[in-house]
């Protein structure tokens, strides 16, 4: 049996491999209509779109269904490879195991956003808000993110286009190691469940 675990979370590896160089080469304009690509998207599109077709997976005009679908596969890999190791696995190991994955989402698209703000400030400082289509998509991106944590947190407060970008930038990420503190010491009383 715990072989059949370990092959398991060897096939999950490889299925998040393939899922990855799928997402990689959509990046490259000329790799749109090559055999790979459409080989992989056979292999990978099915599980995809099932997440797709959610529509709470959309932060504005970003589709996070993909991480979403990354971080499960990563959840089943850790799993399986528990169970390989030890040959049993506690729901307190599960639980932190599924608050982990949910982690490593929401810290990308933390860190991510940092840079959107980071790209967003020097966009500012070199007057770039949207004179090409680089700097129109991260001032598309990074919107929401200033109108949401202006209103909500700064209380409108600041009307310097400058400030409320360095602001946002640093609420994030205190914000991030504050959750990344308390994701750690959460997961640790999870996992130390004795069932």
């Amino acid at each position: 049996m715990v072989q059949f675990f370990g092959l398991l979370g060897t096939l999950t590896s490889i299925y998040m491999m393939i899922i990855f160089f799928r997402v990689i080469l959509t990046w490259f304009s000329g790799m749109n209509d090559s055999r790979v690509l459409e080989i992989l998207s056979k292999i990978t599109d099915p599980y995809l779109n099932w997440f797709r077709r959610f529509g709470s997976f959309r932060i504005g005009t970003m589709d996070i269904s993909v991480l979403i679908a990354f971080g499960a596969l990563s959840l089943l890999n850790r799993v399986f490879t528990s169970l390989a190791l030890h040959g049993s696995i506690s729901i307190g190991i599960i639980l932190a195991m599924i608050l982990q994955a949910a982690w490593s989402i929401v810290s990308f698209i933390i860190g991510f956003m940092i840079v959107i703000l980071i790209l967003r400030f020097i966009a500012h400082l070199s007057s770039q808000d949207s004179y090409n289509h680089f700097w129109r998509i991260i001032f598309s991106l990074s919107q929401p993110v200033l109108q949401l944590l202006n209103s909500l947190l700064l209380k409108d407060r600041i009307e310097n286009q400058g400030a409320s970008i360095v602001i946002s930038a640093l609420i994030l990420g205190l914000g991030y190691f504050l959750l990344r503190f308390l994701i750690f010491i959460i997961s640790a009383m999870l996992a130390g469940l004795p069932i």
